[in-house]
């Protein structure tokens, strides 16, 4: 027991030995303003230790070399001159982190129960200074693409705001900035398929309107990828009460409901569309194609003949007409005994559907499995024996 208490002693003493043997060679390559990358990793790999940790002159000669390091590199790109700018904002986001690490050990009670926060003010007006190159550096890694490190500074500019060192700058009441970055971070998120980066500050990225109908996009598809229906759903309605006419809310609502057979709601949201825009081919079309699968056939047909008259050139819509007159002559012939009667219309709806289909199969050729089997009943129906043999072998 004895030798180890010794070994103890002795370690001590040659801990302090050799803080003391590095902290005075990275002053040298602070103070010679070379070198201060070396200086910067001397004074990191102490702060691994957690004796080192508590020394505050540890903290503040990174800074200083971070710091240093920051100004030749801002001087160098203000001259011109050849310098990687993704570094110079990598090292202006550590600056922030050494000095918030500063102050986080500062915050710690003494044995006295005391909180000594020396460093605070100083620290706070020094990076109020660089903070808006948390915002541009941002920027600069969206534009590359670098969606992680955009993430990173957006996520930091805007948590300034709640770390007690910043309190006195009050950036959440005058930072005009502040919901953008926090847009622009759960773009970030999304980009990623994070969920929970995605949401960390989506309340205040709301507060961009201007890009509120892009937010809401996001946040249903990260509803979706975290299978919360019932989130994905109010996403979506509230995304198409804001915006009716974004290419996004509706058709994904329309498409939830035809998955669910909810098409009544569907429905409901077609004429909600439409009273906002009566002549959006899109919402037209999805109304029509609704009616044709709910069996409303003539008002399908109505729909989609008016389409075609406005020279609309979407193929669906022939297809859509053409078996909203097929479908019918079908219910007619489910019966076991058809009268004469009978047989003529459903003849005549085959003949009016005819065209209809022939034109679709034109427009999409490769369509096969929507077109061959109702031109095959028609022809075959119709004794067009030509144009039965030909679809017969395509079949």
């Amino acid at each position: 027991m004895k030798r180890v208490i010794i070994n103890i002693l002795i370690c001590f003493p040659l801990v302090g030995m050799g803080q003391k043997k590095i902290i005075a060679q990275a002053k040298d390559y602070i103070k010679s303003g070379k070198n201060l990358d070396k200086a910067e990793v001397l004074m990191a790999d102490l702060l691994k230790d957690s004796v080192s940790r508590k020394n505050e002159q540890v903290w503040l000669l990174l800074f200083e070399a971070q710091q240093k390091q920051y100004e030749q590199g801002n001087e160098k790109l203000y001259l011109k001159e050849k310098y990687d700018t993704a570094a110079l904002f990598l090292m202006g986001r550590r600056m922030f982190a050494t000095l918030e690490g500063l102050d986080s050990l500062e915050m710690i009670p003494d044995t006295k129960g005391r909180v000594r926060l020396k460093n605070r003010e100083h620290s706070a007006e020094v990076l109020n200074q660089y903070r808006p190159n948390l915002f541009n550096g941002g920027v600069f890694f969206l534009k590359k693409q670098d969606f992680a490190h955009a993430f990173d500074f957006f996520d930091t500019y805007i948590a300034c705001a709640s770390k007690p060192m910043f309190a006195r700058f009050r950036y959440g009441e005058w930072d005009k900035l502040m919901p953008q970055a926090a847009y622009w971070a759960t773009y970030c998120g999304y980009k990623m398929q994070q969920p929970q980066l995605t949401l960390r500050h989506v309340y205040l990225a709301l507060k961009d309107t201007a890009r509120e109908v892009y937010l809401l996009q996001y946040l249903a598809e990260t509803y979706k990828l975290e299978k919360d229906t019932a989130r994905y759903v109010q996403t979506l309605r509230e995304g198409f009460e804001k915006f009716p006419t974004s290419p996004f809310f509706f058709p994904h609502l329309i498409s939830y409901y035809g998955q669910e057979n909810a098409y009544e709601k569907a429905l409901e949201t077609c004429n909600r569309a439409l009273q906002v825009d009566s002549t959006n081919r899109i919402f037209r079309f999805a109304k029509g194609s609704l009616l044709l699968t709910m069996g409303r056939y003539q008002e399908s047909l109505d729909i989609n003949k008016a389409l075609i008259a406005d020279n609309d050139t979407l193929p669906d819509i022939y297809l859509n007409a053409g078996l909203a007159l097929f479908n019918q002559a079908i219910e007619l012939d489910k019966n076991v005994q058809v009268s004469q009667k009978a047989r003529n219309r459903i003849l005549d709806f085959y003949r009016k559907a005819l065209p209809y289909l022939e034109k679709y199969r034109a427009l999409a050729p490769q369509q096969k499995e929507k077109w061959a089997l109702p031109l095959y009943t028609i022809y075959l129906n119709l004794n067009m024996g030509k144009q039965f043999d030909e679809i017969d072998k395509l079949l």
